[in-house]
């Protein structure tokens, strides 16, 4: 980057639901991060102290009275960070950019500066981390993996590596290009093939991130259906609209 070009400003926005464990460390470490001037944490739905501990840790902290989803707590967030950024002509750079991690990085949060800088210095307008090995046990057989990459590949011509991964650095206009989300847990899916489909540029990050994995338990094995549920509507939604599109082309060349 250019040492006179103006750094951006960056507001990190955690989507958090019962993390009371992990969220203290995760805020701190997000902090650390050059740039970040503001982290808000949306408190979605949690039945602990998560909401409590992020605000001593000096997150914005917004709350969700029920669970309403990872993509409405990365919306609610992106919302009060365009609210802040009209009232805060000094933002350094403009509109701040959008840092989204997990709430269960802890330490490891702080490595997600390695995504902000391409977004900063307009090499790219998303970019997605792709995480090493974990630490911990457990993992799926890939079915969502597998379903979410062929997916992005046959809609927008691009097949990542870590599809499902949450840490993101982007541009307003990009999560804008990407509104609404898709629900649930294909929001990632759906910000991937909406962002390149506008004809921005996606560039994925190493980042060294660590963080729990679901394991193979009955209940992991819900949520995995539960992810691919999400992938496949976000994955079909986006087919119809393709769809949609080329027909009303079609009708315009007939008249």
């Amino acid at each position: 980057m250019d040492p006179t070009t103006t750094v951006p400003s960056v507001a990190v926005i955690i989507a958090a639901k019962d993390e009371a464990a992990r969220i203290v460390t995760t805020v701190s470490a997000a902090r650390r991060i050059a740039g970040v001037d503001l982290v808000i944490v949306v408190d979605d739905g949690s039945s602990d102290a998560t909401g409590r501990l992020a605000a001593d840790a000096g997150a914005v902290v917004l709350s969700h009275q029920r669970n309403r989803g990872k993509a409405a707590a990365m919306a609610t967030g992106a919302r009060a960070v365009a609210d802040k950024d009209t009232n805060d002509p000094a933002v350094s750079g403009g509109a701040r950019l959008l840092l989204f991690i997990d709430a269960d990085l802890e330490h490891s949060a702080a490595n997600a500066a390695a995504l902000v800088a391409p977004v900063a210095s307009g090499d790219a307008d998303m970019t997605i981390a792709t995480l090493p090995p974990q630490s911990t046990s457990g993992g799926g057989h890939g079915f969502v993996v597998r379903l979410a990459r062929n997916g992005i590949e046959r809609l927008a011509g691009w097949a990542p590596t870590q599809p499902l991964s949450g840490m993101r650095c982007l541009t307003c206009e990009a999560f804008e290009a990407a509104s609404p989300l898709a629900r649930g847990w294909g929001v990632e899916v759906g910000l991937t093939i909406d962002v390149l489909g506008a004809g921005l540029r996606v560039l994925e990050v190493p980042c060294e991130l660590q963080h729990r994995v679901t394991g193979s338990s009955w209940l992991g094995q819900v949520h995995r259906a539960r992810q691919y549920r999400d992938v496949w509507l976000a994955l079909a939604d986006r087919r119809v609209r393709r769809l949609i599109r080329a027909r009303g082309r079609r009708e315009r060349l007939t008249f």
